[in-house]
């Protein structure tokens, strides 16, 4: 069999994606591990996993084992990791691969040494990470040896990453705990007190990808869902306009801009110039939202724009690291500095 190919990871919040040197991405699945409660036995990892949220008895839990970019179990994270990098390199090979890894901005530095180190158990040569700013603006394709400033505006589901980098390092970064669960959060607590009506994660989140704006619509969508009535008990159907989403998503929308304005805020002089001259670069799932880009532009005055395949930018990031392997030194050393 001949030698696997090296692997790239972004292990995000709400999913795990791994990209294959020369064969791109070979896995995208939910960040999602069932246990049974009783024995602490895995039942399933990723989509399995995900299916059974809201649909399994009680003894059995889905359990997300990251949130708001933190590691809270991290033994769940080192096999939910396990089984996706075996799956996607395989039980047997020649040469044992090496990795390039993105990993969420409130792991710790004892959790790094010990992904490290799982990595290596489950058959990584060498494992080294990337920080994801870097990592998502070679994925969007930006000169990042560049000396002029980028503002990176990575939104994902539990957070979002903040970095303005020049010159392949990040020289200023922040890290704001809304993203894209923040606003199906904020959808189902606006639907609880206007209409009486609760509604689980799952419609919440089919609300937000099918009526979710950052700024009013000129014509309005609608979607009927199904909740429960906080009154009656009974089951409830109602239609819901994109209007009432863009009233729902305000408070966490304007937590993201002020984050970023705080960011800006604390760029020095000159690299900032450079960012209110060519923008801001939103990357990550949450970037996909209706007008998100003009309503950050609207408020902070500052040209803004969606990277292609926003999704996906980490993980590509740590691919063309692979590629180029005699560069990964200059974007690991980053020399940032946290507000």
């Amino acid at each position: 069999m001949a030698r696997v190919s090296d692997i790239g990871i972004d292990l995000g919040t709400s999913r795990v994606l791994i990209y294959m040197k020369g064969r791109g991405i070979q896995l995208n699945e939910p960040a999602v591990v069932a246990v049974d409660r009783d024995t602490r036995n895995i039942l399933a990892i990723g989509d399995e996993a995900e299916k059974m949220i809201g649909r399994t008895p009680s003894n059995i839990l889905a359990i997300s084992p990251l949130r708001t970019g933190a590691i809270v179990d991290f033994d769940l994270v080192s096999t939910m990791l396990k089984a996706f990098v075996s799956q996607v390199i395989g039980k047997h090979y020649f040469a044992r691969p090496r990795a390039v890894m993105a990993v969420p901005s409130g792991v710790n530095e004892t959790e790094r040494r010990s992904l490290i180190s799982t990595m290596f158990d489950v058959g990584m040569k060498r494992t080294q990470l990337i920080h994801r700013s870097l990592a998502a603006a070679l994925g969007a394709g930006l000169p990042i040896d560049s000396s002029y400033g980028t503002l990176i505006v990575d939104i994902s589901a539990g957070v979002t990453d903040l970095g303005v980098i020049s010159m392949n390092r990040v020289l200023v970064e922040d890290s704001v705990k809304v993203g894209g669960d923040a606003f199906s959060d904020a959808i189902i607590r606006h639907l609880r007190r206007k209409h009486n009506l609760y509604i689980g994660e799952r419609t919440a989140d089919e609300l937000k990808i099918n009526l979710g704006s950052a700024i009013p619509r000129t014509e309005q969508t609608y979607m009927d869902v199904t909740g429960r009535n906080l009154i009656s008990g009974l089951p409830k159907t109602m239609r819901i306009y994109s209007d009432d989403i863009t009233e729902a998503i305000d408070e966490p929308l304007r937590q993201l801009t002020e984050s970023i304005q705080g960011v800006l805020e604390h760029t020095p002089a000159e690299l900032a110039s450079d960012i209110f001259e060519y923008g801001i670069l939103l990357t990550g799932g949450g970037a996909q939202m209706f007008g998100l880009c003009e309503a950050i532009a609207d408020a902070l005055k500052v040209p803004c724009s969606c990277a292609e395949d926003p999704q996906n930018n980490v993980v590509v990031g740590c691919g063309r690291v692979l590629e180029n392997p005699q560069e990964l030194k200059k974007y690991l050393d980053d020399g940032r500095k946290r507000r």
